[in-house]
């Protein structure tokens, strides 16, 4: 993948929706998931700069397993794979 984002986005590769739920049940294709709230970060930019043109810290990194925003960011396909283009600030938690 050959992509980066610019100014306080990130690209995240979903999980992959549950197909079990913790009680056993197999979650047919048929049926509506639930939208992935986890993710990897494949690509981070290199600058976050807010609207009163403040530098502001890039806590994640390629590679993070994190936490966002059910509805966040905007769907891309690249390459026959499904992404994710968030604003850092939609990422709410970095999974270690």
């Amino acid at each position: 993948m050959k992509i980066t984002p610019l100014n306080g986005y990130a690209v995240i590769k979903p999980m992959k929706a549950e197909e079990v739920t913790k009680s056993g049940i197999v979650i047919p294709d048929t049926a509506s998931k639930e939208k992935p709230q986890e993710g990897e970060v494949m690509a981070v930019a290199k600058t976050n700069i807010n609207s009163n043109g403040t530098q502001l810290p890039i806590e994640v990194k390629v590679g993070d397993r994190v936490l966002y925003g059910r509805y966040s960011g905007d769907d891309v396909k690249l390459d026959g794979d499904e992404y994710k283009l968030i604003e850092l600030t939609s990422i709410r938690a970095i999974i270690k």
